[in-house]
């Protein structure tokens, strides 16, 4: 088991610090996490109707529960381990009203022994739709907190009060900025919650990371998926340092239990290494071959029928004649590059609505490649069924342009890149290496400032994407990614990199600009 998803070892660190554990195991569990937890190949059948009676959903989420939910009986509190009780699905109102489904969902965790108390949350003006007859409904909001209690109390005139995610922070997406909440006015909410006598979870405590692509999405009638940075404006940052939002909320709590009588530990050392130079690269579409298997259809294949989660996918076609044309996708998943014969011709973004783009083609036979981001699967809503790649029809001055391969690039490994020195400018997506010296590991930031679009890996682990759209300008590097001594990097770069190739390491991160 990989050591970051080894979940008993979590529970036997909150017992060992004396906390209790509400587990929130979903199976939909947003937190703007890509497809809301849901895993990718569920959509690989095309009519599957996830958070629904569908079968072969229920029969998906009741293997989930057994694999999972099983070995972790030692840990419930009614055999004297830490957790007191587990959630039902997760702000279920906001999306159906099925409560037969909800109820399938509370005796699969009872067949898998589950003996402790279950319970819903929902946002407030969603109770009636998500409670669940029987089981404790709890309520998840960052404000009004006097008005949002008697509402739970309004739906359920008895039993504890609980706001289950108390909101205390924003995320952020790209091309918004950084948002974040005034640590005094944060702190005023937290005394009106607890001054009713209310139990609360903060939401976020601990900032975060979506490492890699795991990053989620919103739709509401526009795509706008979530930075890498999940920092959250949280009393603990995205690196575990205290802020001034932990101060004040100390200071609110302390009015109503006791705090522990001891100064706010200092934030830990961070690291620095400047102007790290990227010496070796790799052009990603010469390279493809060595990065997934190409597979041949009439028509391009989404992420889901070739069994892919994150990544990008690679379409190649050969055109038929010269002569100027117009190319239309009828569906971007989310954002692709358009090539011929290898060189840039332009870019199409879901979040812009965009489908169509006109070029010359230059001689018959002529190579098209259309490179497909995934930018994170849809996390709320109704969006949550979103399918990756290229969907619906391709037209070429408009006729069906058949005859495809679909090769993924789920970039979990890079080993079989042949790196080379080089000092010429890159046409195309590149994958640039480098390495850096460390003589005591510790956290850091990478800033990648006059680098376009991408995403970096350090030692072979995905850090995250970035993008000069902003507002993030840095990704956070934990010290146990880097090692002593030679440590590499690694920095795909989908358009146009700083024209020294360097990256630099900080002491400090750069979320981006707050709104004014």
């Amino acid at each position: 088991m990989d050591d970051e998803l080894d979940l008993p070892a979590y529970l036997d660190l909150a017992a060992a610090e004396g906390l209790h554990v509400l587990l929130r195991p979903g199976p939909y569990i947003c937190a703007e996490w890509e497809g809301g937890g849901l895993p990718s190949w569920l959509l690989a059948e095309p009519d599957l109707r996830l958070r629904t009676r569908d079968p072969r959903y229920l029969s998906a989420v009741d293997d989930y529960f057994a694999r999972l939910l099983t070995p972790l009986q030692p840990y419930l509190s009614t055999r004297g381990g830490p957790i007191l009780a587990i959630q039902v699905e997760n702000e279920y109102g906001a999306y159906g009203d099925d409560t037969a489904y909800l109820e399938h969902l509370a005796h699969s965790l009872r067949r898998c022994g589950v003996d402790v108390p279950l319970f819903t949350c929902d946002q407030p003006a969603d109770l009636s739709r998500g409670a669940l007859p029987g089981i404790l409904a709890t309520a998840n909001f960052g404000s009004r907190s006097a008005q949002s209690l008697a509402t739970l109390r309004a739906h359920q005139p008895t039993g504890p009060l609980l706001s289950t995610e108390f909101w205390i922070g924003w995320f952020d997406r790209w091309g918004s900025h950084h948002v974040v909440r005034d640590a005094d006015q944060a702190a005023q909410e937290l005394d009106e919650l607890l001054a009713t006598g209310a139990s609360l979870n903060l939401y976020m405590f601990h900032g975060g990371t979506n490492f890699g692509f795991t990053n989620g999405a919103n739709d509401k009638h526009t795509y706008r998926p979530t930075v890498t940075s999940y920092d959250y404006d949280a009393p603990l940052d995205e690196a575990g340092d205290p802020t001034e939002k932990f101060t004040a909320f100390r200071e609110v709590i302390a009015k109503y239990a006791t705090v522990p009588d001891e100064p706010v530990p200092a934030p830990a050392a961070k690291l620095a290494v400047p102007a790290v130079p990227l010496t070796q690269s790799a052009g990603l579409l010469e390279n493809a071959e060595s990065l997934g298997e190409a597979v041949e259809s009439r028509h391009p294949l989404t992420m889901e029928e070739l069994r892919q989660d994150f990544g990008f996918v690679l379409y190649d076609t050969t055109l038929p004649a010269a002569g100027p044309v117009l190319l239309e996708l009828e569906h971007v998943r989310d954002r692709a590059q358009v090539f011929l014969d290898g060189q840039p011709v332009g870019v199409l973004e879901r979040e812009n609505h965009e489908h169509a783009i006109a070029f010359t083609v230059p001689r018959e036979s002529s190579v098209l490649s259309v490179l497909v981001e995934n930018q994170g699967r849809v996390n709320y809503g109704v969006g949550i069924h979103d399918r990756k790649g290229l969907l619906g029809e391709v037209l070429l001055n408009g006729s069906e342009l058949a005859g495809w391969t679909s090769r993924p690039l789920p970039l979990t490994s890079l080993e079989g890149l042949p790196f080379a020195a080089t000092r010429t400018v890159t046409i195309g997506p590149a994958f640039h290496r480098g390495t850096f010296e460390v003589v005591e590991a510790a956290d850091t930031f990478l800033h990648l400032d006059g680098w376009t679009k991408g995403n970096a890996w350090i030692n072979g682990f995905a850090l995250g994407r970035y993008w000069s759209r902003g507002p993030q300008r840095s990704l956070y590097v934990p010290a146990p990614v880097l090692r002593k001594g030679t440590n590499e990097i690694i920095v795909l770069e989908l358009h146009a990199s700083h024209h020294a190739r360097t990256v630099d390491f900080k002491q400090t991160p750069d979320l981006g600009p707050t709104e004014e």
